[in-house]
């Protein structure tokens, strides 16, 4: 028994030996590793130390304090770490490492950037924590040059080779030196960082409670703030990949979209600039943002600006327009909206409830604005086909210097959208009491040959004031019209096939006064009257169009009443007696034309008793004998009016 005694004795002795020899083994083994990283660090030129090592086998704890990593690059930053606590740490292979959980404390980088202008920041994070940790044991590397896309590129290699089910920093302070008297400096402060299911570059959310921040900015004369806090910033299902593309110095052919956010929302954002003024968005939400990363080259976009900060010359100028055009084509989103805004300033409060991108159309929804006359509202404004970067072309095609646009050049707005549209305004007419409001003007084009559409349609429905300072108005307000409802649809159209061009219909109500309508169509119409933009070429090609059958109609709601007393004001004759001498008068004015033209005798007679009954509709219509090129009927109105509609057949009737 006594033998059996001492042997479990010098066992256990001999285990206990045993283990910790191990735990030394173990924790000289994790300190080794750790070293040969620090060491990886150096060889690169830079400085890397850091303080006690410990590691506690049963719970394979691994412990580092004082980190502190000087890298040769500048651009990559200086990082010091107080301590970093591994919990569950694995090597599953000679490459990787696993923790069951990572806790990093007293974290600060700064990084200096000095490729344009001399720019630092400092990071300050006071407690970093990782869950179910992977990632490699060396860093991934990367060329640098020294560029602050260089540091994005190297951030994200290193980023794509890890995983963590959840990253949490509660809080993060940032401070942005950018010189004294420079604009720029600031501070920001996160709040609240959570990131979940990090995995090899992905991740599927990030969110942060609320981020503020206080810059300063340029002003005239005297130094300035701008203070803003945004809350609830929330980003979803991210890809690196399609970035890190875009960011490769020896660029990319890739011409696809690629999507590298689900979507970006916020619940709200405020800023405060100058005394007074307070701008703030209450949402806002951005869905399926892609690049095309043979378009998408950031590194080029910064590259733009002349390095000793000099005004760009003109041509430097166009070159950068297209450049940036160029970076918008590399950029999509599927739809985007931005919720109640309010803009506070000391004349008033500006509110707009909406304003919403869907695909390639632009909206902006529920205007409400302070104007030195009134108050301006708008229901809805809309542009159809928005393109940004057909936009900043077309912008870039307009600056010749010492040369104003040329036509050619101001058609080609017509290239960068398709329509637009106006609901529900509400605005002060001058500086009277009155108002203009209007409940819609939608203009829409298509069809574009050369620079010209082919086909547009215009509505305006809107009622306005009458103005007493225009002498053209003034009958209209003597007769007791303080207001004109006008109603206009307009449409037009070529058909390339057959050369025919049509107006059809064009009508135009003004409210309690008339409607009126015309039809008119063009036949042999050239592709070339649509291409050209020089005079002579138009003049010449104009001379091939013929004109078609014109048909013009006119309902009296108040017209025709309105002349007759008019005139009796002015004859200081009863109403019935300025009738009937306006009514002789057509007559005897028709004499002359009925005399060269028995047609004319019936618009004649039509026209005098349209006068004659007030309601009645008046119609007219005009059938060409023969050919009729336009140019020579133009020339005919303007010398021989009798001559030119002797080449039509005229058909004239009235009724109520």
């Amino acid at each position: 028994m006594k033998r059996i005694l001492i042997g479990l004795i010098v066992a256990a002795v001999l285990a206990a030996g045993g283990w910790f020899g191990f735990n030394l083994y173990a924790k000289h083994r994790a300190t080794a590793e750790v070293e040969t990283a620090f060491e990886q660090m150096r060889s690169g030129g830079g400085k890397a130390s850091h303080g006690k090592i410990t590691f506690e086998l049963t719970t394979r704890t691994l412990t580092i304090e004082n980190i502190n990593v000087e890298p040769a690059q500048p651009e990559l930053g200086n990082v010091k770490i107080a301590k970093v606590t591994a919990v569950g740490v694995r090597q599953p292979d000679q490459a990787h490492f696993a923790a069951d959980g990572i806790e990093v404390s007293g974290v600060e980088v700064a990084f200096t950037y000095t490729e344009r202008t001399k720019l630092k920041a400092n990071y300050k994070i006071p407690q970093i924590t990782a869950r179910d940790f992977f990632g490699p044991t060396r860093a991934a590397s990367a060329q640098l040059s020294g560029s602050i896309i260089d540091m994005y590129r190297f951030m994200l290699a290193q980023y794509a080779t890890v995983s963590a089910s959840s990253i949490v920093a509660p809080a993060i302070t940032v401070n942005v030196d950018a010189g004294t008297g420079n604009p720029g400096s600031g501070d920001f402060v996160y709040s609240g960082l959570a990131v979940q299911n990090v995995n090899r570059g992905k991740i599927e959310t990030a969110k942060t409670d609320r981020i503020t921040f206080s810059l300063d900015v340029a002003q005239p004369g005297k130094p300035s703030k701008m203070t803003g806090e945004l809350s609830g910033l929330a980003a979803y299902d991210f890809d690196a990949s399609a970035v890190m593309a875009a960011l490769d110095p020896q660029g990319s052919s890739d011409d696809g979209f690629h999507k590298i956010y689900r979507r970006i929302s916020a619940n709200s954002y405020t800023v405060t600039m100058a005394p007074g003024v307070r701008v703030q968005f209450d949402n806002f939400a951005i869905d399926d943002i892609a690049i095309r990363p043979s378009k998408f080259r950031l590194a080029e976009i910064m590259a733009l600006m002349p390095a000793d900060g000099s005004i760009p010359t003109p041509a430097q100028s166009r070159d950068m327009i297209e450049k940036v055009a160029d970076f918008f084509e590399g950029f999509q989103i599927g739809k985007a909206e931005i919720g109640k805004q309010t803009v506070e300033t000391p004349q008033g409060t500006g509110k707009l409830n909406a304003v919403k991108y869907d695909q390639d159309k632009i909206s902006l929804e529920g205007l409400d604005l302070p104007m030195p006359q009134g108050q301006l509202k708008m229901e809805r404004f809309a542009l159809k086909s928005f393109s940004a970067a057909n936009l900043m072309r077309w912008a870039a095609s307009l600056r010749t210097p010492g040369q104003p646009p040329s036509p050619d050049q101001m058609l080609g707005l017509f290239r960068v959208l398709e329509g637009a549209e106006i609901k529900g305004v509400v605005s002060p007419y001058k500086n009277t009491r009155q108002l203009i409001t209007i409940d819609t003007i939608s203009l829409n084009w298509g069809q574009l040959v050369g620079s010209i559409p082919s086909k547009a349609n215009l509505v305006v429905k809107m009622v306005t004031p009458t103005d007493p300072s225009n002498p053209a108005q003034r009958p209209l307000i003597m007769a007791g019209v303080d207001k004109l409802a006008i109603d206009l649809d307009l449409g037009a159209a070529w058909t390339e096939s057959s050369g025919a061009f049509a107006l059809a219909p064009a009508t135009i109500d003004l409210g309690n006064l008339a409607k009126a309508q015309a039809r008119f169509a063009l036949a042999n119409v050239p592709r070339g009257l649509f291409t050209t933009t020089d005079p002579m070429e138009a003049m010449s090609e104009m001379a091939q169009v013929e004109t078609g059958a014109i048909e013009l109609s006119l309902r009296d709601s108040g017209v025709v009443d309105l002349i007759v007393a008019q005139f009796s004001r002015m004859q200081n004759v009863s109403r019935d007696a300025a009738r009937s001498a306006i009514a002789e008068m057509i007559r005897a004015q028709g004499e002359k034309v009925t005399a060269a033209n028995l047609d004319a005798k019936a618009a004649v007679d039509a026209l005098a008793g349209f006068v004659e009954t007030s309601g009645q509709t008046l119609t007219i219509k005009l059938t060409p004998l023969g050919k009729v090129p336009v140019l020579q009927l133009v020339d005919a109105l303007n010398s021989e009016p009798i001559v030119a509609l002797a080449q039509f057949r005229i058909e004239a009737s009235t009724g109520l």
